[in-house]
Parts: C-alpha cells; structure tokens; sequence
C-alpha cells in the first residue's frame, strides 16, 4: 500500500467530488448539442485520449521517482476502474437511441441507491444508518426531479435496459475506483482509467467509423470535456475518493443534476418548475443530513 500524506478534512475532499459533479452538470448542454456532429465512440476517442495525454503532463512530476511496481500497480487498478466506466458511457448512450432523454435520467439515478448495495453484498458491510437515510431523501429527490420527463406509461424498452445496465456499471466504476485510490498512488489510479477508456474507445471504431462535421461548436465540446469534464474532473474525483467511502460519493454526485438543470435553466433557456425544485431541495436535504454529521474515518475493505 502506498504510503499516504496526512488525510485532508472531510469536507475538503466532499468539496472535490461536489466540483466534479458541477463540472459534469454543467457540460451536459455542450455534449448535447455536439453529438449529433460526431459519431460516439469517435467523440469518446478524441476526449479520452486527449484527456489521457492532459492527465499524463499534469501527474508526470509525482511520477518521477516511483517505482515500477507501484505504477504498474496504480495503473492496472485504474484499468479496472476504466472498464466499467467506459461500459457506462457507452450502454448510457446507445440506450438513448431507444428510449427518452427523461427515461435515461431516471433510470441513470439508479446507480446511488445500487452502490451501497452492492457495497454490502461485496464487503459485507452496510453503510451507518444515517447515510442510508441520506440516499433515500436524494433518490426520492432524484425521482421527484425527473418524473415529469419520464415517458407517460413507462415500459422497459431495449433502451431502458442498456440504461439500467449503465446505473450498474457506473456504480461498480465508484467501487472499484474508491478500492484502488485507496490502495495504490492515485496519480496512477486516475491515469490508468482514463487511459483504458482512451483505448477501448479507440478499439471500438473498428465496428463505428469515425463521423465528424468539425465546427466551433464541436471543437468547444471535445476541449471542454477532455480538458475540465474528464483529465482535471477525473483526477479529483479520484483524489477524493482516497478520503471517503463510495456510498457518500455516490450521494454527492447526486447534484449532477441538479447542477444541470441549473445550467439549463442559465443558458438553455428551460423554465424552472415546481417538481425540479421540489427535487432539487430533496436532494440537498439528503446530502446535508449526512454532511452534518460529525466527521468520519474511512474503512478500508479488505
């Protein structure tokens, strides 16, 4: 295990992961209006190489002088973690080829309530009651928030599955990333994800052809996303995750959207409603009842 520098105060890595939700509420206008621009995977190739190549010059200094083993080591786990995060991307928007953008959203917000429950099958160990209540108020807000987008007479489609499959997969990307930062140099961890995503991408245009139209707009996105979406957002994320438990990163990245609608409503021109707000102050409520508590030691499992 690598050793470790003192552990920052709780509320500044929770502060990390409330950014990079920020960060991801915040691009999902710009991706919307890029892709159909550019082909997916092509998109995912540029964003997650450049990203890699952005991640590579900003670690490359805490590189130096670690050993191989310790690299090879961070880098394999953040492969792990980059499999599953990949596999997100890509079942969450192939399923939004067959079902609605409403439907996505909803059934995406699954993967708060499945980490600690898939936490508790995998290391046999609940997450602390009042953490649990916190999940439930967020997801209830979750729900109250993306309801009015959901289909009228809501049946599971082809598109709806991937879309389960998507919550499953990002929720086993936060328990695998949180195993890893904890474990290994984290600078390593965050590399080898985004480099696995970069590559498997990369694999995937052999069944995809890349398809592009350049323009601003387009340009704007892949820069957007590589740079502060994934090399800066990724890293924190990752970072953060070395000081808290992935249940609690699960709930705070349930501002996402939040910070997304607050986006769309600054810039998109959408119109705020009873139900988002409704949605929005829930999940708020649920974070605050578990960021009030006094301040915890992270297990590790083992």
């Amino acid at each position: 295990m690598i050793a470790r520098e003192k552990a920052p105060a709780r509320w500044q890595a929770d502060l990390a992961l409330a950014a990079v939700a920020f960060v991801w509420g915040t691009t999902f206008v710009v991706v919307k209006s890029a892709l159909p621009h550019i082909s997916m995977m092509y998109f995912l190739a540029v964003r997650f190489g450049l990203a890699s190549a952005c991640m590579l010059a900003m670690f490359l200094p805490a590189f130096r002088g670690t050993g191989a083993g310790a690299l090879w080591r961070g880098f394999r786990g953040g492969a792990a973690a980059g499999l599953f995060l990949w596999l997100g991307y890509v079942l969450q928007t192939g399923g939004l080829k067959y079902t609605s953008a409403g439907n996505s959203g909803f059934l995406t917000g699954l993967y708060i309530v499945l980490v600690p429950l898939i936490s508790a099958g995998m290391y046999r160990r609940w997450p602390q009651a009042r953490e649990l209540i916190g999940i439930a108020v967020a997801t209830a807000g979750m729900v109250i928030m993306t309801l009015p987008y959901v289909d009228a007479g809501f049946r599971m489609n082809r598109g709806d599955v991937l879309t389960v499959g998507c919550a499953v997969a990002f929720a086993f990307h936060l328990l695998v990333l949180g195993y890893y930062s904890q474990r290994e140099k984290f600078q390593a961890v965050a590399l080898g994800q985004i480099a696995c995503a970069a590559v498997l991408s990369g694999l995937s245009l052999l069944f995809e052809p890349p398809r592009v139209v350049w323009s601003r707009g387009v340009i704007g996105a892949i820069i957007l996303t590589a740079i502060f979406a994934t090399a800066v957002a990724f890293a924190l994320q990752t970072w953060g995750q070395q000081y808290t438990t992935a249940t609690r990163t699960a709930l705070i990245f349930a501002l996402e959207p939040v910070f997304a609608l607050a986006t769309a409503v600054a810039v998109g021109g959408e119109r705020l409603t009873v139900s988002s707000l409704a949605g929005g102050a829930f999940i708020l409520t649920g974070i605050l009842a578990v960021e009030l508590k006094p301040g915890l030691q992270v297990q590790h499992p083992t």
